[in-house]
């Protein structure tokens, strides 16, 4: 942090990695109003399309342009472990967050890009290209009242964000459960007996790609599990964001979850939620094991 401006350094990496969110998020647009999506499939069949590699190689090239750090990106082979596990700072992208809602036209797919420090995800920009909308985290330090998240609409003002305690909870707001639309809905659906019994109702919303945590943050749900594996791409941005906001994403026994500890770069099972203050764990405990 510099003592003159109480600014801390990194906070000068937001407007590039902006910069570089919305870029990416022209290019995948001009690729989904075309009715030739370019598909293919990887090793694991996961699908991949031209917006995918146009929205990875420009941002690779805006990213090492603002700070010339070790990138890791669902698109890109994974640097040996031996060498990755050296990292204490680098980018982690998900250049294209939910490639199978893209293909199916629904607009629920995001930019993903995250700063991560000594395992921390520091910084995170989401930015979902046909919504027009952006969400920024900060989480730079120890002091929590620097910590900043908030959503900009196209052409408006950022608004702060925040996430909501459970206690906000009525009829009016049900607590809100968010479920991946493709992965896990049976799971989330085994859940709402637990959360019904300890906040009253429930309410299910199915959303496509990081956009769920988002509505974490921005209080609008409360709860997300996600359980079985995803890549440390999908969550660090939002992990950011969510934090920023006041909100917590971890593993399924409570420990918050960091990045570059693993030589596959894959999450296990972890849960985002809104209100740290509730027994999470021991609510979750046995649904994944149960499946």
């Amino acid at each position: 942090m510099t003592a003159a401006s109480g600014r801390h350094p990194d906070e000068d990496l937001l407007g590039p990695m902006v910069a570089a969110a919305q870029g990416a998020g022209k290019a995948i647009l001009a690729v989904y109003r075309d009715t030739d999506h370019g598909v293919t499939r990887k090793d694991d069949d996961s699908p991949l399309t031209r917006a995918d590699l146009a929205a990875h190689n420009l941002i690779r090239r805006q990213l090492l342009a603002a700070a010339a750090l070790p990138l890791v990106s669902e698109e890109a082979r994974l640097a040996p472990w031996e060498e990755r596990r050296q990292w204490r700072r680098y980018w982690l992208v998900d250049p294209l967050d939910g490639t199978r809602e893209f293909i199916s036209r629904n607009g629920e797919f995001t930019v993903n890009i995250a700063l991560v420090d000594d395992g921390v995800a520091v910084l995170g920009v989401i930015f979902a290209p046909v919504l027009g909308r952006l969400y920024i985290g900060q989480r730079l330090g120890d002091d929590r009242a620097r910590w900043r998240a908030s959503r900009l609409e196209a052409g408006g003002e950022p608004l702060v964000i925040r996430t909501r305690p459970v206690a906000a909870c009525c009829p009016a707001s049900p607590f809100t459960l968010v479920a991946s639309r493709r992965h896990g809905r049976g799971l989330a659906t085994a859940l709402s007996g637990r959360l019904a019994s300890a906040f009253g109702a429930v309410r299910h919303e199915t959303l496509g790609s990081s956009l769920k945590m988002c509505l974490i943050a921005e209080g609008a749900a409360d709860l997300y599990p996600r359980f079985g594996p995803t890549g440390e791409w999908d969550t660090a941005a939002a992990q950011a964001i969510v934090e920023a906001a006041g909100g917590q994403l971890c593993d399924l026994d409570g420990t918050p979850r960091r990045y570059n500890g693993r030589a596959d770069a894959i999450n296990p099972s972890f849960y985002a939620v809104g209100d740290g203050g509730v027994d999470w764990p021991g609510l979750l405990a046995g649904i994944w094991a149960g499946r």
